[in-house]
């Protein structure tokens, strides 16, 4: 007798097993930061044991309990970006319109409980440790929370300070896959970084162009170095090692070296890792050695910058991009429109997302109130602000606080940028 309830004991722990396994199969989680399953590592060969970034990281420190402070005249919200001394002041200055348009739409409605948003701007300007004491003039300031910043050495900086010193960050502008992968709970992601537009060109160029053997020129900095990791490992996964990856210094203008290197590396395509003027100049001159290849580049290429320097050359150049400017989306034309009135350029990614991470943040203070602990609990709860509807597309955050949401691409074309969805894109956009 014993063995038959034995028997059926075990026979219904399978059942429940299988339906467990079964619910989980069609509740699968997609793999961190939306890889391709391809692309996983070691996913010809083994499974993880565990998956580190599948589950939030925490703040489970005191403070939430502080009150709101009381009689401000200003609540103030810091800005760091480079603003001089830079190569990428063009971008800098693009995500701090972004964010002043935002802050005077806010307080046009109200700002926070009648009280103004005024925002505090400090300049990256890349010097080693600087972002540091900004974060820290920020707190002298007593903001409440950061948007900021672009280059991925000084964000990463800013972001140590910020574990210290208890301020939540919010980042627009930076696509450093490590960023978010320090797991420091003060952060959020209001953009998709270099892991996203590596794997759509890779699942561009070999699947959709079929294009096997890839030469890579990139810049010889962190920047170069560590967002075309993400694209050389994804090729390798893909049993397309990459035939050359060659590096030009920051601040050269002559390429002869590393095209020739190309040329002699017999590849069918070439993927550019670059700033915009250095990419520009690189696509001229490989143009003017008669090499018809075609090129990709990452999501600095998409610029007027590029055009302008390169012209006709450009023609063919297919780059990431991560929103799409020319929706028919009236939140974003309206973007559009009071951004060339109040600035007289137009505006480019940096400013679209810094505007977006800004009303983001905006909202996420209204909500919890002026404390920073609770102002971090409601920007990284993954509820409030998944699905967020943007000027930007749908924002989708991961498990570690990215952006996972669509990752356009473009297409020079008589001289102007036609964009068209990634590979990869499983979001539908209206």
């Amino acid at each position: 007798m014993k063995s038959v309830y034995k028997f059926l004991l075990i026979f219904l722990l399978v059942i429940i097993s299988g339906f467990q396994l079964s619910g989980q199969e069609k509740g699968k989680k997609k793999n961190y930061a939306n890889t391709p399953d391809e692309i996983v590592p070691y996913e010809r060969f083994h499974k993880p044991y565990l998956n580190f970034f599948d589950t939030p990281q925490l703040f489970t420190g005191p403070g939430r309990n502080k009150p709101d402070p009381k009689g401000l005249k200003e609540v103030r919200i810091g800005f760091l970006g480079p603003l001089d001394s830079t190569e990428l002041v063009p971008q800098g200055r693009q995500m701090l319109n972004g964010c002043i348009l935002a802050i005077e739409e806010a307080n046009k409605n109200g700002g926070y409980k009648g009280i103004p948003f005024k925002l505090m701007v400090h300049n990256d300007f890349g010097l080693w440790g600087a972002a540091a004491n900004k974060v820290v003039q920020m707190d002298d300031e007593h903001v409440w929370a950061f948007v900021g910043s672009i280059d991925d050495i000084n964000t990463h900086v800013a972001l140590r300070a910020t574990l210290k010193l208890e301020i939540p960050m919010v980042n627009t502008g930076d696509p450093d896959p490590t960023l978010t992968e320090t797991r420091i709970p003060w952060l959020i992601r209001v953009i998709s970084d270099d892991r996203q537009s590596s794997y759509a060109l890779a699942e561009y160029i070999y699947k959709v162009k079929g294009l096997t053997r890839v030469a890579v020129i990139r810049v010889d900095n962190r920047y170069g170095r560590v967002g075309i990791k993400e694209f050389r490992e994804a090729s390798l996964r893909m049993l397309h090692p990459l035939v050359l990856e060659i590096r030009y210094r920051e601040g050269d203008t002559v390429f002869a070296k590393q095209i020739q290197r190309v040329i002699d590396s017999n590849p069918d395509a070439i993927v550019l890792w670059a700033n915009a003027e250095a990419g520009g100049m690189i696509i001229k001159q490989i143009r003017e050695k008669g090499i018809t290849l075609p090129i990709f580049g990452c999501d600095r290429l998409m610029s007027p910058e590029v055009l302008k320097i390169a012209g006709k050359d450009a023609e063919g150049l297919v780059t990431t991009c991560q929103y799409n400017p020319t929706l028919n989306n009236p939140k974003l034309k309206a973007f559009q429109k009071h951004y060339y009135e109040r600035f007289g350029i137009e505006p480019d990614v940096f400013a679209a997302h810094a505007y977006d991470g800004m009303n983001i943040l905006i909202a996420a203070i209204r909500k919890a109130g002026l404390n920073r602990y609770r102002i971090r609990d409601v920007l990284t709860d993954l509820k409030t602000f998944q699905g967020y509807e943007g000027i930007t597309g749908k924002i989708i955050f991961d498990d570690a606080f990215n952006d996972i949401g669509s990752i356009w691409m473009t297409e020079v074309k008589n001289g102007k940028y036609h964009f068209f969805h990634s590979p990869l894109d499983t979001l539908v956009v209206k």
